[in-house]
């Protein structure tokens, strides 16, 4: 689990092909906190939830599954690509931007960027897939990058990047046209497959209903 929260961009040093997935090297030079990692330990990279496998105190390598590969960019990023990278989130963490469970929904594009001020608005196209479980002021990570839905608008969506996020992570590069990792919300995810369970539309349902639904996803 994370929180989207980057802390800080790797290097996509090498990406070799195991069977129908692959494994990646990726570069952690200069980057606080990632010098001792665990083998066995969860990373999310740009997104996607990845297991250590080795390591060195410059580096470490993950391997991809075959779901992983469809479902993300990391079979397409280029060599040298910045990658966007944060542990694990422990109890007692503080949590500033969502909770992010690194399984990637689907791949998204952008469809412009626009500096406003000192931001930047980015405008996103997802699938139709996803258009249930996006809604303007909630959540999603992209490439890992739990940010706000300022607006959406059938299968498009859009967000503001502040200096400080564009400077320390890899959503620097982002332009019109840029693939990048989409994870819904989980609360919505939870939501909406309890009110497609249940059969109950969301218009009809009680304060009781409601919570319970918030219990079952796991908010008590």
């Amino acid at each position: 689990m994370f929180t989207g929260l980057v802390a800080g961009t790797g290097t996509l040093r090498a990406r070799e092909r195991r069977g129908p997935g692959y494994r990646l090297v990726v570069g952690t030079t200069g980057l606080p906190g990632f010098d001792a990692l665990d083998l066995g330990e969860s990373i999310s990279v740009n997104g996607a939830c990845l297991t250590v496998v080795s390591q060195t105190a410059t580096s470490f390598d993950a391997d991809v599954s075959v779901e992983t590969a469809d479902k993300t960019t990391l079979g397409r990023l280029p060599l040298g690509a910045d990658l966007n990278l944060e542990r694990s989130l422990r109890v007692g963490d503080r949590l500033g931007g969502h909770y992010v469970s690194g399984h990637v929904d689907t791949v998204a594009r952008v469809v412009a960027v626009e500096e406003q001020g000192e931001g930047w608005l980015v405008r996103v196209r997802f699938g139709e897939e996803q258009r249930r479980f996006i809604a303007e002021k909630g959540s999603v990570a992209l490439d890992g990058a739990s940010l706000t839905v300022n607006s959406v608008s059938g299968q498009e969506l859009s967000v503001m990047l502040i200096p400080h996020t564009r400077q320390v992570t890899a959503l620097k590069h982002w332009k019109a046209g840029t693939e990048l990792n989409l994870e819904v919300d989980l609360a919505a995810r939870y939501l909406v497959r309890y009110f497609e369970v249940s059969g109950q539309k969301p218009t009809e349902s009680s304060d009781a209903s409601f919570g319970l639904a918030l219990e079952r996803a796991g908010y008590k």
